[in-house]
Parts: structure tokens; C-alpha cells; sequence
């Protein structure tokens, strides 16, 4: 017996299209404490991505998600170092899922640096199975300016 398939199914056009729009965009979603500034950039450009119909379809759709954990240092001396972890969740999760693995492991991440050299903190989550090496994500905190934190009075 043959698969009869529907034609037209403008749920699965509309998924492909939005994933179609995040790949040809590279959209990463970067967070950076102690300012808590969080957005879109475009991972191999390193420029800003407005929110909007790429947003949507960050949110919107469930993502196999690679995110890189990354505590920013200075030494004695003045030189920069980050402590980097990444991490790649089995399975497809929607944006607002992952907030308990990322919370977990950043947790985690802060502790284990030295507080009082730690000048920032961020991660970068890509809705794609992509593997980020140091120096690139180095580039893209660099790029959302996470070394000239303003810490936020409270």
C-alpha cells in the first residue's frame, strides 16, 4: 500500500523556509552578563541581526542547539584569557527549553573561574549542529563588545 501524503502542507514549507532563513543568516543568539545584553548576530560576519521574521523563527521552531559557555578573565599581568565549555543537547528543543542546560552548566562555569579576575561572562546559541572553536568565539564576544562591561547597579 502506498503513503498517501498531503500535497500542499504549508506547515512543513513555512518550517523549511525559517530554517532556510537561519542558515543562509548563521544566526547565533549571544547573552552577555554582567550587562545582561542579549541578541541576534550573524556568527560569520559578526555583525547584529535585528529582530523580527529571524527571530520567529528562533523561537518558534524546535533546534537541534549548539551553545558555548565562555567566562572572560584578565590576569595579574592585564593579558585576556576565557574558560570555555561547549555543549550540544541530544535532540530538538525549542528556545525557551533550553534554559535549564544553560543555566546548569553556566552556573558551573562561573564558579569554577576566578572571581576576581572574571570581567565578563556569555554564551552563544546556534540552532544548528555547528561546532565553534575558541578563537571564533572569541571573535564573536569580541564583536558584541562582552570585554567592556558596564556592571549594572542594583
Amino acid at each position: 500500500m502506498s503513503k498517501i501524503r498531503k500535497k500542499n502542507n504549508m506547515q512543513a514549507r513555512i518550517e523549511r523556509s525559517c530554517r532556510a532563513l537561519l542558515s543562509t543568516n548563521h544566526v547565533a543568539v549571544v547573552n552577555i552578563d554582567p550587562s545582561g545584553r542579549q541578541g541576534m548576530i550573524n556568527y560569520k560576519s559578526f555583525k547584529n541581526i535585528a529582530p523580527g521574521k529571524i527571530g520567529q523563527a528562533v523561537c518558534g521552531l524546535p533546534h537541534r542547539w549548539t551553545i558555548y559557555l565562555s567566562v572572560m578573565c584578565l590576569d595579574a599581568r592585564g593579558d585576556r584569557y576565557s574558560k570555555s565549555v561547549e555543549v550540544a543537547p541530544d535532540g530538538v528543543y525549542l528556545s525557551d527549553h533550553l534554559a535549564d542546560v544553560i543555566e546548569h552548566c553556566y552556573k558551573e562555569l562561573r564558579a569554577s573561574a576566578n572571581q576576581n579576575q572574571m570581567v565578563a561572562s556569555g554564551w552563544i546559541a546556534i540552532p544548528e549542529s555547528v561546532s565553534l572553536d575558541e578563537a571564533h568565539a572569541a571573535r564573536i564576544f569580541e564583536a558584541v563588545g562582552a570585554w567592556n562591561q558596564q556592571k549594572v547597579a542594583a
